[in-house]
């Protein structure tokens, strides 16, 4: 099978044929994508996937085999799941809703929509898990290296964690939204050719050990790519092998070659980085670059930097590509908005005994004030009822208010209308350059790894009132049954 139609749970094909038996499948939906919280403890996240989730958009069709598959399911009964109609209507189907979305490489925050879609209630709904799926895992991979390369304060990092990741297409498109994140290369080759990463990598343990001795195999390595001879150095002794690495960069200089450096992978490395230092400008190569790797992460990182480690280049790799300490980014895919069939717009909202889980209502949009050229707060305001105001509430605090006094500037743009395209792809590189722009404009407290500062973001005032009345009629009729 080659179509990704079926890439979704079966509670949404239930609910989609459950609308088409009782003759709503005309009516119209507005979803919202966002999370609740900002991954790893953290301040805020970096946009990723939309066009992984633009290419599933524009592709999805349910073929033949996918139709195939769907008559063979059965109920409880042993009755077909799905009757012919049904899966004809499947067979019909094409991507025709409206998509807004905050573009890729955008710091966006906890309760802001990502993704909004409006169209057909049967379609919107069935691209939820796909839409999820795609945005949750980069948006959590390019928060990740976003982490990481600030932890790195401006130092090269390589995303070295194909072998660690969760599966071919999680390593692809790990690699991709680390990119995005600020990771400057991969060792991931088919990442490289798909995406146009540039790729890094030098030898392993195996190289060394498959000669005589430390100084045969750095020789030979030396030889053969005299243009890439950065230097593994911890197989037996980490600081011989650093001798030895000098050994071979002092031959490279006499063949008009220049030592790239060498590699820690193991022990103290901040000790150890410290001492190759050393012995690396005592002998003349100030130059040669020391790499790390050995389990790295943003922590790791930052600890190394306070205890004056010279590391130059960070080799991060199972932390970053497997997210590691929060596996999953936690989106949620909620209605806002209803329309029947010749009917008004309607809003929506679910209850929960979490204040967290209560959804927001309308047809929402974020709206991001600047000072000084600094981010100053994001409002969420309904398209519905419109920005009556510039003043948030905080949705869980309603004694904490803010207001603006600029226009500001709308996150989600329009990306289909009625299944079409309308928003051109940006090559990757202007991706990047997005988050990094981005990021600038934000208070270096936001962006701290422990105990960030909180950025305002809150609901406009008129958006809050209205979800407090919906909140409170839902309860008293719930209370009344």
């Amino acid at each position: 099978m080659t179509s990704r139609a079926l890439l979704t749970d079966l509670y949404q094909l239930t609910m989609a044929y459950g609308w088409f038996r009782i003759g709503r499948a005309d009516d119209e939906a507005v979803f919202h994508l966002l999370f609740r919280n900002a991954p790893f403890g953290g301040g805020y996240a970096i946009a990723a996937g939309l066009e992984d989730a633009i290419r599933y958009l524009e592709e999805l069709r349910f073929d033949a085999d996918d139709l195939g598959y769907l008559a063979t399911l059965r109920g409880n009964d042993d009755a077909p799941l799905f009757p012919d109609d049904f899966l004809r209507f499947l067979g019909e189907l094409r991507f025709d809703c409206d998509v807004d979305a905050v573009p890729e490489g955008t710091v966006v925050f906890a309760q802001e929509p990502l993704v909004r879609v409006r169209g057909r209630l049967p379609v919107a709904q069935i691209v939820e898990t796909a839409l999820l799926n795609i945005i949750n895992f980069q948006t959590l991979i390019a928060t990740k290296a976003a982490r990481v390369v600030h932890a790195a304060e401006g130092d090269p990092v390589i995303d070295f964690g194909l072998r660690r990741a969760q599966g071919e297409n999680g390593a692809l498109s790990a690699a991709r939204a680390a990119y995005i994140g600020g990771v400057g290369s991969t060792s991931n080759v088919l990442a490289g050719a798909r995406y146009g990463l540039p790729v890094r990598g030098t030898h392993a343990h195996s190289w060394v050990l498959s000669f005589d001795s430390e100084q045969d195999a750095f020789a030979a390595y030396a030889d053969v790519l005299p243009n890439n001879a950065l230097l593994l150095v911890d197989t037996y002794d980490t600081l011989d092998g650093v001798r030895h690495a000098i050994d071979v960069g002092r031959r490279l200089r006499e063949r008009g070659h220049e030592l790239s450096g060498i590699r820690l992978d193991s022990g103290d490395l901040a000790y150890l980085s410290i001492e190759a230092r050393k012995l690396l400008d005592d002998a003349g190569f100030p130059n040669a670059v020391i790499a790390a790797s050995n389990d790295l992460d943003e922590q790791t990182i930052a600890s190394l930097k306070q205890q004056r480690a010279r590391i130059t280049v960070w080799g991060v790799g199972t932390r970053l590509i497997t997210a590691y300490d929060q596996p999953a980014l936690g989106g949620v895919y909620k209605l806002g908005a209803l329309r029947r069939a010749g009917g008004a717009w309607e809003h929506r909202l679910k209850l929960s005994e979490q204040t967290a889980k209560v959804s927001t209502p309308g047809v929402l949009q974020v709206r991001r004030f600047t000072r000084d050229g600094e981010a100053a707060g994001d409002m969420i305001w309904d398209e519905l009822t419109g920005a009556r105001t510039r003043t948030i509430v905080d949705p869980f605090d309603l004694t904490r208010r803010k207001s603006f006094d600029s226009d500001g500037e709308d996150l989600l743009v329009p990306v289909f209308r009625n299944g079409q395209r309308v928003y051109d792809l940006p090559p990757l590189d202007e991706v990047r350059a997005r988050r990094e722009r981005d990021l600038a404009r934000f208070h270096e407290g936001i962006k701290r790894l422990v105990n960030p500062h909180r950025y305002p973001v809150g609901l406009e005032q008129s958006l809050f009132d209205l979800k407090t009345r919906l909140v409170l009629a839902a309860r008293a009729a719930s209370a009344a049954r």
